[in-house]
Parts: C-alpha cells; structure tokens; sequence
C-alpha cells in the first residue's frame, strides 16, 4: 500500500456494532460532517474561514471547529499549516473522502429525484449523475492531484465544469 493510499482502516472508535451502515452512519451521520466534505470536495474551500464564511446552511464556528477535529482524527481529512501564516491551516481530504465521490454523487441523485430542492443546487448532482462512474474516477484522479499530491486545481477539470453546470443555471434563475 502506498503512503497515498492512507491506511487500510479508519482510526475510529469502535461502534455499536460492526455493520457497515451502521459504522459510516455513526462515522458521517451527524448533521454537518457530510457538509463539511461537500464543501471541501465540491466548493474547493480548504481554510477555516472559507467553510465558515461560505456555509450555504450557517454552520455555526464551534461546530465546524468540532467536525473538522473529528474528521482529521478519523483519517478523512488531514491538516496542514501554512508556512506563510501561523494561523492559516489548510484541510485536503484523504483518500477515504476522496473515495465518496459516488457515495456523494447517488445521495445528490436521489435527493434530486425525491427532494424539493432547487435547480442550482441540483445541478452538480444531476451532472455527476449523469456522467457516471468514468466521471467519478476523473473527478477522484482530479481530487488525488490537487489533495495528496498539492497540485494547482484543473482549469478544465470535472469540478470546474460542474462549477460552470452550477453558475449557469444560477444566472438563469437570477433577476432580469
């Protein structure tokens, strides 16, 4: 195994039981730490202020603290500080998080399909849906170089293109 790769099990606590479902629910399942990933992988905010300033859903400063600690200790995301600034710090998911990407991208079909929500929002998820496991895997290589490897964000990548999905359908439902 690679030192990318990560370890091959989480360091979480044990769980109620070793069911799966019931280890990523008790992992991911609060309210905001599937927020926090989605913020970091899909909006590319990486720094405290970032997350906090930019929370579509007004995530509170305490508990963005208190899930960020939690998912650097269980190995989805890691810290590193900035050289340049002794309080900056930059979070990059881990491969585990990385490894998401579908996970993220059937909970946005299937909130899309049975959800109120809205087409801007919508967008990504119907996007990633669509594009199925080959844009998954470009979108996971994408997340490995500029995550693990420390590489500059792809100009033409799958994010920027979902990010462009998402801007166009915003304009359109603006004012006129």
């Amino acid at each position: 195994m690679s030192q990318a790769e990560g370890p091959r099990v989480l360091p979480v606590p044990p769980g109620r039981s070793g069911c799966p479902i019931n280890m990523t629910a008790e992992l991911l399942g609060d309210r905001w730490s599937l927020v926090v990933l989605r913020d970091i992988m899909f909006g590319d905010r990486r720094r405290f202020r970032e997350l906090l300033g930019q929370s579509m859903e007004g995530i509170a400063s305490n508990i963005l603290a208190s899930r960020l600690a939690k998912l650097v200790g269980a190995g989805m995301l890691t810290r590193h500080d900035d050289p340049r600034h002794r309080q900056r710090v930059e979070y990059r998911l881990t491969e585990a998080s990385i490894q998401l990407v579908p996970v993220f991208a059937q909970l946005g079909a299937w909130g899309t399909r049975w959800l109120p929500t809205s087409p801007e929002l919508s967008v990504r998820a119907s996007v990633l849906a669509e594009g199925g496991p080959r844009l998954w895997d470009q979108f996971m290589d994408e997340l490995r170089a500029t995550h693990l490897a420390g590489e500059s964000p792809v100009a033409d990548g799958v994010l920027a293109g979902l990010t462009a999905a998402y801007e166009q359908v915003a304009d359109e439902g603006g004012p006129e």
